[in-house]
């Protein structure tokens, strides 16, 4: 069977900077377009189009796709073509100052309804006291108060002349009035009333009755009198402020004729002027001493007129289009909103001009951007954003009074509607997640805009991604490229994705790859970036974080590691696994053996036994027994016990990618053939024999190239890989220089058969036409091997089952 050795042109696939028009990037125009997100941009315009409800978006990829970027740019774009939406304020409510009135107005009419309010409470500071000192008011208030006074004095003389009439004097006495008897115009002292005959006494006691009788009800009449008074006053105080309000709200009237909601207000502003005249006199403070100046301080903390302010929580005076909000901070106080405390002498105090708005007050009548994992990481968030989004209010409540942790009295400010287009970003496990386990969610957020990963390497992308370099420079203000070095950062593109024939979406990373060339380009003094600047950037990266991996390699050439990359050797192959830091990942040969002998036709894998072994990598293990049963002793029963261990490895092992290898072991193991040690292995394996693509390709080629170019590259090294990983191979320099210097091997198989091969050095074996296979084959000696296993099992058996018999026989 043909073996496929690998070429140094099918490691790594070149981008030609010939291809390119421009020496610079600074010759290209910025890109405008969306690169390779097609089926994502349309679900973006069909979630952003659609007004039903529950159709708010949810935009899944890795982080560093640029979907951020991609929708902000879209929704901008859309926004910009939408009406501005309305402006939102809070007002107080006269009649119940705990639940303060929301009020709508067209853009940029709620500042200006703010102005007017402030020039209007202005003009009533001076205005009302003013009118309250007016001659005319005054001299209608003297008629008011000298007729009360008439009519007190009226009353009185009028009770003073009957009292003469019947010879009775009226006296004023601390204590109020006393009536006593006269005669001859002198009163009687209570000697010669005494003396006075007994009937002439009980007549003036009679009259004396009467009189306190009428002075009892005339001074039972005094505080009606003065209701009365009062009551004409305040008419006279409504009369007077209705007056010369009227002068001032009826402009803002008329400026504000078509908002109904505001005529109410000013309304109810005119009534309550009117109800508070008095609270404007003493404003000022001029008319207080200064101890009740000192008391009024204390207990008030905000002036009285403050009332009258209007607290616009959205102004959208220059707005253009609908707004676009993005959040960074989710909390539940930042996207509904919250009630904010003042602190005065020892307690807190709130009113509505406290009110402030949140996130989703801000993107009302526009677009809400939220990143998922922040929001689902902020206490209740998540559960206040469906809230507000089932029922299309804003309800601004706050934390403590939800959780019944605070019994002190608060705001309640009235809802204001939504009407917003809420686009969450996030990963497709929190997805997927959200869709598992939140039922509300997939109610909520019924578009889904997938972004893909990566996008197809053809000639139309590899332009664009120049563009894009071009625009990535200019936002940042670095050094340009020029045209190898765009071509080298196009490979490493491929590379971050593992995929020749694919470049990597997440345009982050690629700006971040750019900002750090920047830095080595003008540590050479280089105007332009340069493929060698490219270079030392892949370089230095890898330099930064390869400390683990070089720890590991120097212990394996120091023996500590045994790792054998020459020789041969029975149930023993080199692995190959890939280990993950952060960003950074890296290959490393791993030493896999394998023992047989006869059982039960048990595969033991020592790392599953130990819990060291992940479930993707037990399910490879039982592949193997799968494998063994269809392609060996069709008529024998496989009496084989066989354990599986990767040597010296102390950590949990997940993924297939080993299983080729370890069937590798157990086919050493039972034909009695050694493998070649100088060749590392790497491939999943199926039932059916067949070799599949694995992840970390490269990284896995290279970490077994660097141990033998670290102990002398001899030519018969090399690794065998899937033939269905040729594709992603993107493979470092100095390896594909190797290749082309036959001095290292890489071997692409399709199938069991043709590894067994590479590492033996002897033919496989297929099966003939009478089902047997060749003489002195790998398949042959493990078919006779595990046949002679089968019938020494079942020569245990019937010795053990007479040796049972005799014992029962005894």
């Amino acid at each position: 069977m043909p073996l496929q050795k690998l070429t140094a042109d099918m490691l790594y696939t070149r981008c030609d900077p010939e291809q390119f028009t421009f020496s610079s990037t600074d010759a290209l125009q910025d890109l405008e377009e969306i690169i390779g997100q097609d089926r994502a941009m349309e679900a973006i315009q069909f979630g952003i189009g659609i007004r039903q409800e529950g159709f708010n978006l949810y935009a899944l990829g890795p982080s560093g796709s640029g979907k951020r970027s991609v929708i902000t740019q879209f929704i901008k774009t859309q926004a910009a073509k939408e009406p501005v939406p309305l402006d939102w304020c809070y007002v107080d409510n006269f009649n119940a100052p705990h639940k303060p009135l929301a009020l709508s107005l067209p853009a940029g009419m709620g500042i200006r309804l703010q102005q007017d309010m402030a020039q209007l409470v202005e003009e009533l500071r001076t205005t009302v006291p003013r009118a309250l000192e007016s001659e005319e008011y005054l001299a209608r208030r003297r008629e008011i108060e000298e007729s009360y006074t008439e009519r007190q004095e009226q009353a009185f003389e009028s009770l003073h002349e009957e009292a003469n009439r019947h010879d009775i004097a009226m006296l004023r006495t601390p204590t109020g009035f006393a009536f006593a008897p006269r005669k001859n115009g002198k009163v009687l002292d209570p000697k010669e009333y005494e003396k006075l005959p007994t009937k002439e006494q009980e007549k003036i006691e009679a009259v004396v009755a009467q009189l306190q009788e009428r002075l009892q009800h005339m001074i039972q009449q005094g505080p009606k009198w003065r209701r009365e008074m009062l009551q004409e006053i305040k008419i006279l105080n409504r009369d007077v402020i209705m007056s010369a309000v009227d002068q001032l709200i009826d402009q803002m009237r008329h400026d504000y004729a078509e908002l109904p909601q505001v005529l109410a207000y000013l309304n109810a502003v005119e009534q309550d002027v009117v109800e508070h005249t008095e609270e404007f006199r003493t404003q000022d403070g001029s008319e207080l001493p200064i101890q009740e100046m000192l008391v009024s301080a204390m207990e008030q903390p905000a002036s009285f007129l403050n009332r009258y302010q209007i607290n616009t929580m959205i102004d959208h005076c220059q707005s253009q289009g609908a707004p676009v909000i993005y959040v960074d901070n989710p909390t539940y106080q930042n996207l509904v909103g919250r009630i904010e405390h003042q602190a005065h002498m020892g307690t807190l105090f709130t009113n509505f001009t406290m009110i402030k708005p949140g996130a989703l007050h801000q993107a009302n009548g526009g677009y809400l951007i939220l990143d998922a994992r922040k929001l689902l990481l902020q206490p209740y968030s998540w559960e206040g954003l469906k809230r507000v989004l089932e029922s299309k209010k804003i309800r601004i409540e706050s934390l403590s009074d939800i959780l019944s942790l605070t019994s002190t009295t608060s705001l309640e400010p009235e809802p204001i509607p939504l009407d917003v287009k809420v686009v969450l970003l996030g990963e497709r496990l929190l997805y997927a997640l959200l869709c598992e386990y939140d039922p509300e969610f997939s109610e909520l957020f019924k578009v889904a805009a997938d972004f893909n990963d990566s996008i197809d390497r053809d000639d139309q992308n590899i332009h664009q991604i120049a563009q894009l370099i071009a625009t990535l420079v200019r936002r940042d203000q670095l050094r340009h490229l020029n045209a190898e070095a765009v071509a080298r950062v196009i490979e490493h593109s491929s590379r971050m994705i593992e995929d020749a024939e694919k470049i990597t979406s997440r345009f982050g990373k690629v700006a971040d790859f750019l900002r750090e060339a920047d830095y080595w380009a003008g540590e050479a003094r280089h105007d332009l970036v340069t493929a060698e600047d490219v270079e030392h950037t892949i370089a230095a990266r890898e330099r930064r974080l390869s400390r683990i991996r070089e720890r590991l390699q120097e212990e394996t050439l120091r023996e500590t590691l045994l790792i054998e990359s020459e020789g041969e050797q029975i149930g023993q192959v080199n692995g190959l696994s890939v280990m993950q830091f952060g960003d950074y990942a890296f290959g490393h040969p791993s030493r896999i053996t394998a023992r047989v002998h006869i059982g039960k036709g048990e595969v033991i894998d020592i790392e599953r036994e130990v819990e060291l072994g992940g479930p993707i990598h037990s399910k490879g293990v039982l592949i193997l027994h799968g494998y063994l049963t269809g392609q060996y002793c069709p008529d024998h029963p496989i009496s084989l016990s066989a354990s599986l261990v990767f040597e010296q490895n102390y950590g949990e092992i997940e993924g297939d990618s080993a299983s080729s290898a370890e069937l590798y072991t157990l086919i050493s193991a039972l034909a009695n053939v050694p493998l070649k040690q100088a060749i590392a292995v790497t491939g999943s394996v199926n039932q059916l024999g067949q070799i599949q693509a694995i992840g970390g390709v490269n990284e896995k080629i290279e970490g077994f190239f660097d141990l033998c170019k670290a102990r002398g590259l001899t030519g018969e090294q090399g690794v065998i890989i899937p033939a269905s990983n040729i594709k992603h191979l993107m493979l470092k320099q100095e390896v594909v220089n190797a290749v082309q210097e036959q001095q290292f091997e890489i071997y692409a198989i399709d199938n069991v058969n043709e590894g067994i091969e590479i590492l033996t050095g002897k033919t496989a074996g297929s099966r003939n036409e009478q089902g047997v296979f060749p003489e002195q084959s790998i398949n042959q000696l493990v078919e006779d091997r595990l046949i002679l296993m089968a019938r020494q099992a079942h020569e245990s058996e019937n010795t053990d089952a007479e040796s049972s018999k005799e014992e029962d026989s005894k």
